[in-house]
């Protein structure tokens, strides 16, 4: 359900090849979505790989066979009093470094098992996201520090749901700073591992905690305010991490050979989850928010909240609105680019996310849809975007319009923005 947890695998021992040559750029075959809409063997650069059979570069670091257990009996972890020390208890079993086999042809390296191109296809999908931030988010890759891990087939126990390990997930963990691609079991459309849009989708979860949480394992705000009920903040600022992360996973499909995809779910979630990715869909134009779903973001803990998946639901709002208003104008990458911009920024004219969870850190409350939305409209520039932004937010959210227009802020929505009429009326506080 591509929600952000735990996950591990079970170990794998993949054949090594003959060692090839892994100086960067790498010729590979990878499984790439091509304009028929399958998965298709496709030669590809990996251009940040240092080591082309253990898959380590500069964006990723892939190891296999980890164990990760998540139960709240351990000792380990009740007594752990750092992020790093909560972290290590987690890591039942290190697992180890993975060996990717490859034949030969003509200078370009093609996998010689499933695993191989299951993790070559991963990285690749990494790299692609790495790159989008870096080319359309404006991040220098400086910021990231390090590669990051990502541990493949992991075996993860989640013990207060359920003994038997997870499947059939692709997650970015904070506390432990890596990715998780779980072995797959109902989906086998499309395994998560070769989506490139979840892999984009789970890496924007990286970014959002790198910008908005300043890089914490566990995020201040988002500790703080979930620990009463209700915690409308929280659910706030989950609700914009999962609906950006789609967003932002939609551009990534955009640079793609198959072309932008609003629906990249689909080709994963097909039969019973078919549901899910229409669910999901960006271009969908009548996404509203209704009465009940606004009461549950204001009037309910997280932990209830996160319960039938509402923050996917509020996120879909965000990202259908901002959808709207980049491809209506043809502005798509420059609404991404300030969408970025937007998560963390010290400027007190137009604070970012991050600034706006601290300034309101002792009172939750007044951290609201229009407060978080006004630090996205504040980075937008061109006046047509920025009206455009304001009035499918303030349609599709149900902000009231005097929460973003005539504060006396020149950054927020101009006059001349107008909710639009998509969406009934709903009496809210913003």
């Amino acid at each position: 359900m591509l929600r952000t947890v735990i996950t591990a695998t079970a170990a794998l021992g993949l054949a090594a090849g003959c060692a090839p040559d892994t100086s960067a750029p790498v010729k590979v075959s990878a499984l790439v979505l091509n304009s028929n809409g399958e998965y298709a063997p496709q030669e590809v650069e990996l251009r940040t790989i240092t080591d082309i059979v253990g898959l380590k570069g500069t964006v990723a670091d892939l190891h296999g066979g980890a164990r990760i257990v998540l139960d709240p009996e351990d000792q380990d972890l009740a007594t752990a009093e750092t992020p790093e020390s909560f972290a290590a208890a987690l890591l039942k079993g290190e697992g180890h470094d993975v060996k990717a086999s490859y034949i030969d042809q003509g200078g370009v390296l093609w996998p010689a098992d499933f695993h191989t191109w299951n993790m070559v296809t991963t990285y690749y999908s990494l790299e692609r996201a790495f790159d989008y931030f870096q080319n359309v988010g404006n991040i220098p890759a400086a910021d990231f520090k390090k590669p990051v891990t990502t541990y493949y087939f992991p075996e993860f126990v989640l013990k207060q749901v359920d003994k038997n390990p997870m499947r059939d997930n692709a997650l970015y963990f904070s506390v432990m700073e890596a990715f998780m691609v779980l072995p797959f079991d109902q989906l086998q459309r499309a395994p998560l591992a070769i989506n490139a849009g979840i892999i984009a989708h789970e890496y924007s979860h990286r970014v959002f905690n790198l910008k908005v949480y300043n890089g914490a394992a566990f995020p201040q705000a988002l500790s703080l305010w979930s620990a009463t009920n209700p915690s409308p903040g929280a659910n706030i600022l989950k609700s914009f991490d999962e609906g950006l992360a789609d967003y932002h996973a939609y551009g990534t499909t955009c640079r793609s050979t198959k072309g932008c995809d609003t629906r990249f779910l689909g080709t994963s979630f097909d039969g019973a989850y078919e549901q899910l990715a229409a669910a999901r869909d960006l271009s969908v134009t009548n996404r509203c928010m209704t009465a009940t779903l606004y009461n549950q973001l204001y009037g309910q803990g997280l932990d209830e909240f996160g319960q039938g998946g509402k923050e996917y639901q509020v996120g879909t709002l965000i990202a259908s609105a901002l959808y709207q208003a980049g491809e209506n104008t043809g502005q798509r990458e420059v609404l991404m680019r300030a969408v970025v911009a937007a998560y963390n920024d010290p400027d007190p004219q137009k604070p970012g996310l991050f600034q706006l969870s601290q300034q309101y850190l002792n009172n939750q409350s007044q951290f609201t849809l229009a407060v978080a939305a006004g630090a996205i409209i504040s980075h937008v520039t061109d006046l047509r975007l920025k009206e455009a932004v304001c009035n499918e937010l303030m349609d599709h959210l149900q902000i009231p319009r005097d929460s973003l227009v005539g504060t006396g802020n020149p950054h927020l929505c101009p006059a001349s923005a107008t909710p639009g009429t998509t969406c009934p009326v709903l009496n809210t506080r913003g």
